[in-house]
């Protein structure tokens, strides 16, 4: 087809046949318009497409965290409510692994335990020799040479209470313009009621766990003394008062310790969440009740320059107490259980495969640490030997965490397993008598969580004042191997430096 002169003009410019008589020139002009909106709108689908994708990414990543919380939810109910894993005769003859598991009550080879013979006598009764057969009722038994001994303990209820009459001589103070008496020996000056019921009374309710009504109810069945339970309230706040010193004087002793454990758990009082503190030892024992459970409770019970070793879980409170701290290797143990037992329960599709193995060699790895300082305090392994094992043990737990992982928990604890604080989790290598595990601490909280389960907490400041003191001596007296009772008694006839002595075996 011939092409138009350059020059040419045509006459149908403005209303071409050939276009529905439509200018040419609009119609050009709409043709680049169109190729402008045509690329408008595949910006526009580009657009919508990169919100669909982050949409889907999104909606992957909560469905993969609502079955994550689906499984910690299972999985927290099935703790709270345990199902009877207890087999049938007959299921146990169909299981061919029964056999291998492990068979119930005491190791090959335990000495077991039994009841020591008694160092007195105190009656001897004879008892003549039977005429009847006392299993099959043959009459006419025969005389048999020898003589059958049988000891039995028991006790001695005498349901009467000791009323002690105390005279006393007086002496005039011109200071204090009155006359004036000193105690005699076991007299609790205008008490009624003498230490040792007194002693009973706080030993039951801060070691066996009665409560004030039952303790009253006790000592009315049995010794015939009665009394209101707002008495036994009274017993508390006596003991709290004159044993307030002292438990001062522990906190101080605390301080000073060579290494303590640390943890806490939650409080009630007067309907408000409080929490108790605990640090001690295997000589010593401190209990503590707060409104807060931050780092400025913490520094106040150890002190702001605590120079000794801290056996503690991972909870950031205790950060920067303590010239080196240990991590509880039971709590990392039973975390790893926790996060497996959280992803076995996840749908097949949200599995994380290398989870599995991560927590079975993490759970293995705190057993064998625990086993190591097992040997150690033994004397099985030499001492010297501490710092090859640090380190080799650093390699495995290093080669157990070389790869990432996908469930956050797991990522989260493997994180934290090759951080800066790894070395925390072998201080009991490098310190002698230092445990690998918490665990003293949370035997030591057991009763505290217990008598709240008992009693719902307190209900005033005084209480949990009451409820600090009596406790940590209760619980002092016992690991010095002191009995509380004996304790107490002193605490109630006794100045302060005399009880005090009466509290530890070596009072130097």
């Amino acid at each position: 087809m011939p092409y138009a002169p350059y020059d040419y003009k045509c006459p149908y410019k403005d209303s071409c046949p050939h276009l529905d008589w439509l200018s040419t020139q609009w119609a050009l002009e709409s043709y680049h318009r169109g190729k402008d909106v045509y690329d408008e709108h595949l910006r526009v689908v580009d657009n919508f497409y990169n919100t669909v994708e982050e949409l889907r990414s999104r909606v992957r990543s909560l469905e993969k965290e609502n079955a994550e919380l689906k499984a910690k939810m299972k999985l927290m109910h099935q703790r709270q409510f345990k199902p009877n894993k207890k087999e049938t005769i007959a299921g146990k003859e169909n299981d061919a692994s029964s056999s291998a598991k492990k068979k119930r009550g005491a190791p090959v080879g335990h000495i077991g335990w039994g009841r020591p013979k008694p160092e007195r006598i105190d009656r001897t009764v004879h008892v003549s020799a039977p005429t009847k057969c006392p299993y099959c009722l043959k009459d006419n038994l025969e005389p048999y040479n020898g003589l059958y001994e049988h000891i039995q303990e028991d006790i001695v209820i005498k349901p009467m209470t000791e009323v002690v009459k105390y005279i006393h001589e007086q002496s005039f103070c011109s200071i204090c313009n009155r006359p004036v008496v000193q105690p005699g020996g076991g007299e609790m000056l205008n008490a009624h009621i003498g230490p040792v019921a007194k002693s009973v009374a706080l030993f039951l309710r801060y070691r066996i766990g009665v409560s004030y009504r039952k303790t009253r109810k006790l000592f009315r069945e049995l010794f015939g003394m009665n009394f209101v339970p707002a008495s036994l309230l009274g017993f508390d706040r006596k003991a709290a008062l004159r044993g307030a010193p002292i438990y001062d004087d522990l906190r101080e002793k605390i301080r000073v310790a060579d290494w303590l454990h640390a943890d806490e758990t939650s409080w009630r009082n007067d309907g408000l969440g409080h929490y108790v503190w605990f640090a001690g030892n295997e000589d010593l024992a401190y209990f503590h009740i707060d409104r807060h459970r931050s780092s400025e409770v913490a520094k106040a019970i150890f002190g702001e320059r605590y120079e000794g070793i801290l056996v503690r879980d991972r909870y950031a409170a205790y950060n920067g107490i303590g010239s080196e701290w240990q991590s509880c290797l039971a709590h990392i143990r039973t975390k790893a259980k926790e996060i497996k037992q959280e992803h076995d329960l996840l749908p097949q599709g949200d599995k994380n495969i290398p989870t599995d193995r991560f927590c079975d060699r993490v759970i293995s790895f705190c057993s064998q640490a625990c086993e190591i300082a097992s040997e150690l305090n033994c004397g099985n392994v030499p001492r010297q030997s501490a710092s090859d094992i640090e380190k080799q043990l650093s390699r495995q737990l290093s080669n157990i965490c070389k790869k990432s992982l996908g469930l956050k928990p797991a990522e989260t604890l493997r994180t934290y397993l090759i951080g800066p604080e790894q070395k925390s989790l072998f201080a009991f290598l490098r310190h002698p008598g230092v445990p690998p595990t918490n665990n003293h601490a949370e035997q030591s909280l057991r009763h505290m969580v217990i008598f709240r389960k008992l009693s719902f907490g307190t209900r005033s400041e005084s209480g949990i004042k009451t409820h600090s003191i009596l406790p940590s001596l209760v619980q002092t007296a016992r690991r010095q191997g002191v009995s509380p009772i004996n304790f107490f008694q002193t605490l109630f006839t006794s100045d302060t430096p005399t009880a005090q002595a009466a509290l530890y075996r070596n009072s130097s």
